[in-house]
């Protein structure tokens, strides 16, 4: 959950002046019955700071209400940002999870300085550029993986190489049976491997010349318009808890209107959903319409796939559930929070979410899958279930509060 999804409350900070405290205490609370498993919750440090003066990232601890040590994670999203006093300023965000069951609606948490060195918690979340595969740039959970494409498949083949070329800015899928990571052991083994499910999932997902799974465009009512691959890549925050990178997509023409995208994607251990955030801009027009995609033929060749796509207006969400004839059944979705009731599309290749975007200004959706081989999804209702229960948390993100004691 992305903080400026959670309702933050610095409770208690501001009357407590100056005064240092042993913990800094995290209350978190929602209002849904339903369950909300590795539920992220932000601080952002400099609270942190303000109660734990001093506190480095290797030097505090996260504990839950029984007392259970939490991993944690401490992000810079300022790379270049300096610390020279040692007091512990140069940090971004204080992230940590917690899973809450149907009807636990509140869970609180404490935060504290120790003199022992924390050790580094194992990732469950990754993001790399891939240059032993041309340009690709994958990232991944412990749920499912993805990856797109960069300029040097887009690069024509030099005679006789053999070198394959695809220009797209669609999103792949990498399905996954296995908790741990699998993108560096694949690229490792090799493309005819990792096409097949060889114990620990397998790429079985179409993109093509499609928007994959959650690629983006511009929508003028009848014709979609879109970039090509990306242009270039920068990682912000990588693990254990949470990912965060962008990919920067060069102008193209939309009708007229020359258009250019940045992706920033947040990739939360526990998910099933990345959040995406596309900021596209652009002169002249006051707001244009951009489109979310699904590719309507997503299996592999030779699977006789029956696909059903559905969707519920309600929750903004678009579905897909893909029966495949031995490579098992998956499914996919979009939810655009921010998108018409009605503001649903088609063309050739992909069925779309529509919603209005203003220059310089984020739109904000999801994009998910999940595999009947993961464990997690035997049916269609399992997955539309799901989906649904991700849209409840969207539009309703738990708030934070803080305060201290000794």
């Amino acid at each position: 959950m992305n903080l400026r999804h959670i309702l933050f409350v610095p409770a208690a900070l501001a009357a407590a002046g100056a005064f240092a405290a042993d913990r800094l205490t995290v209350t978190v609370t929602h209002n849904l019955d339903q369950a909300r498993p590795s539920e992220t919750i932000t601080i952002p440090w400099s609270e942190v700071n303000r109660v734990l003066p001093g506190a480095l990232l290797q030097h505090i601890e996260v504990k839950d209400a029984a007392g259970h040590v939490l991993p944690y994670q401490v992000t810079n999203v300022a790379p270049q940002a300096k610390d020279p006093k040692n007091i512990g300023i140069a940090y971004g965000d204080l992230i940590f999870q917690h899973n809450f069951a149907a009807g636990e609606k509140k869970a609180t948490f404490t935060v504290e300085k120790i003199e022992a060195m924390a050790p580094p918690f194992p990732s469950k979340v990754s993001a790399r550029y891939i240059p032993e595969r041309l340009d690709d740039f994958a990232w991944e959970n412990d749920k499912v993986g993805h990856r797109t494409y960069g300029p040097a498949l887009a690069a024509p083949a030099p005679e006789g190489s053999g070198k394959e070329v695809l220009v797209t800015s669609g999103m792949d899928i990498w399905h996954k049976r296995v908790a741990y990571p699998i993108v560096d052991r694949w690229y490792n083994k090799g493309h005819d491997h990792y096409h097949h499910d060889e114990g620990e999932g397998m790429d079985m997902y179409n993109v093509g010349k499609s928007r994959g799974a959650g690629g983006t465009g511009i929508w003028d009512g009848g014709t979609l318009y879109t970039s090509v691959n990306y242009a270039s890549w920068k990682v912000i925050a990588n693990g254990p808890v949470r990912v965060i990178f962008e990919l920067n997509y060069d102008a193209w023409d939309a009708a007229g209107t020359k258009v250019s995208e940045v992706k920033r994607f947040t990739v939360d251990a526990g998910h099933y959903f990345d959040q995406i955030e596309s900021t596209f801009t652009f002169t002249g027009p006051q707001q244009l319409t951009a489109a979310v995609g699904l590719n309507k033929t997503p299996a592999d060749k030779g699977q006789e796939a029956v696909i059903t796509p559905s969707t519920v207006p309600a929750d903004r969400s678009m579905i897909q559930w893909i029966e495949q004839k031995s490579n098992g059944a998956f499914g996919t979705a979009v939810i655009v929070p921010t998108a018409d009731e009605k503001g649903y599309a088609e063309d050739k290749l992909n069925t779309l979410m529509l919603a209005k975007v203003i220059s310089g200004q984020p739109l904000r959706y999801y994009v998910g899958s999940g595999w009947t081989r993961g464990g997690d999804f035997a049916t269609r209702d399992d997955w539309q279930k799901y989906v649904a229960a991700q849209a409840a948390r969207v539009r309703s993100p738990v708030s934070v509060t803080l305060g201290k004691s000794n």
